[in-house]
């Protein structure tokens, strides 16, 4: 697997992005994730985007980090928040998700972040597993679904090597 920066508006990564809504949808019922997310965000230094592709340069796994300071959604000072990180189904169990999400601490840590932060959901277990045996922590609940049941926040210290 290749694992590239792209901007969070490359056609690649609109396509995985599409993908990865449709599964919230499929799994809430709610017509996927609406958090603003603007293509700046994942811009360096202030953030990144990543993608995997196969032997066959065909895009199957993304991810991508924002800053985030202290808001009124909960955020603090230094946090770098984590989105859109997705496997395509064909090649879930092959330790992707762990490679990206490991580039993408490895990024925000080198830009000064000091805590990525996630929220994910009570309906993706797959997600849970991988964020809490990576070294992530409950926290309070920040971001657009803070107020929703469902949604579960995650917190990890990056330490400065």
């Amino acid at each position: 697997m290749n694992i590239r920066r792209v901007p969070f508006d490359h056609p690649d990564a609109v396509k995985l992005n599409d993908e990865v809504q449709a599964e919230y949808d499929l799994r809430y019922g709610d017509g996927g994730d609406a958090t603003h997310l603007d293509p700046t965000d994942f811009t360096p230094p202030n953030g990144l985007y990543l993608i995997a592709y196969d032997e066959n340069d065909t895009p199957v796994a993304s991810g991508g980090w924002r800053s985030q300071d202290a808001n009124d959604e909960g955020n603090l000072d230094g946090d770098a928040e984590l989105k859109r990180m997705f496997v395509i189904e064909q090649v879930r169990g092959r330790g992707l998700a762990r490679r990206i999400l490991a580039a993408l601490e490895e990024d925000a840590r080198a830009a000064g972040r000091t805590r990525m932060v996630l929220e994910t959901g009570t309906k993706q277990p797959e997600a849970v597993a991988l964020y809490t045996s990576s070294g992530y922590e409950p926290c309070e609940k920040f971001g657009y679904y803070r107020f929703h049941e469902e949604s579960l926040c995650y917190a990890k210290t990056l330490q400065l090597r």
